[in-house]
């Protein structure tokens, strides 16, 4: 696989199945530029497209961040004012639309600080690991800075509306051990396992059978997003597909020659 990345600040492989997505910009504690958010796009189309990734994790580099937020250096010159920030958003858009078009399991890996925009893009994963001394907070409040509604709707579907008024009044930060209690968390692991952690758990995805594991992520999206017509009708499509596919009968086969199923997503 070959991704023409415009910058260095993000990178992209692929491994046994598995599409890593890392955040390169360690020096500034993986705050999100412009141009990441463009990659981020360009680099989540291309897996959501390759049959070959079948999961996608995605990482700060560096250990000390996953994401801190916006790189707030760019805010005098590319997000100073109201059109500025239509402009800014057309491009971090699409990043975050692919963030929540995603049709393969997206998994967050945190380490450290996952404040702002690094928590918005954390609650995009479907499922998310932290170490314990990660360090979670959304501080708008701090910079008098406006926060969207969609991110805020999806942190109350994801803690409830109480915490996500305690999170948004307060600005104050927290750690994994209440992150997990919360249900912003799913795992919390030790820094020294949390990688082979999260690379096991994706590769036990990876082996299930892709259609049902795409039409189960449809479904709970779809009940997120109060349950459309549209998109309950698309997920009974799916869930057809599934009953249809060439993997429901090698599951069957498997489960009857009591061996392990080698699904094709098809």
């Amino acid at each position: 696989m070959s991704i023409n990345l415009k910058t260095d600040r993000m990178k992209a492989k692929i491994d046994n199945g598995i599409g890593w997505m890392i955040f390169n910009n360690p020096s500034r504690h993986n705050a999100l530029s412009l141009e990441m958010w463009q990659a981020m796009g360009d680099i989540l189309e291309e897996y959501n497209d390759d049959k070959n990734v079948r999961v996608v994790i995605m990482r700060g580099d560096g250990g000390k961040s996953f994401v801190s937020g916006a790189d707030i250096s760019e805010f005098d010159n590319k997000r100073s004012n109201a059109e500025q920030r239509k402009e800014y958003g057309k491009v971090a858009g699409r990043g975050s639309m692919w963030l929540s078009k995603m049709s393969k399991p997206l998994i967050a890996l945190i380490e450290g600080y996952c404040i702002g925009g690094g928590l918005a893009t954390a609650l995009s994963a479907d499922i998310r690991f932290a170490s314990p001394d990660s360090k979670f907070g959304i501080p708008a409040a701090k910079l008098g800075l406006g926060y969207e509604f969609e991110g805020l709707a999806k942190l109350s579907r994801v803690v409830g509306p109480s915490r996500a008024r305690d999170i948004m009044f307060s600005a104050r930060f927290f750690e994994a051990a209440e992150a997990k209690e919360m249900g912003l968390i799913n795992f919390v692991e030790p820094r020294e396992s949390i990688e082979q952690s999260c690379i096991e758990y994706a590769e036990r995805i990876s082996k299930n059978a892709p259609l049902t594991v795409a039409a189960s992520k449809m479904a709970v999206n779809a009940w997120e997003n109060g349950s459309v017509k549209s998109e309950v009708d698309l997920v009974k499509f799916h869930v057809d597909e599934c009953f249809n596919s060439d993997d429901y009968k090698e599951g069957r086969a498997a489960f009857k020659e009591k061996r392990t199923p080698l699904f094709q997503g098809k």
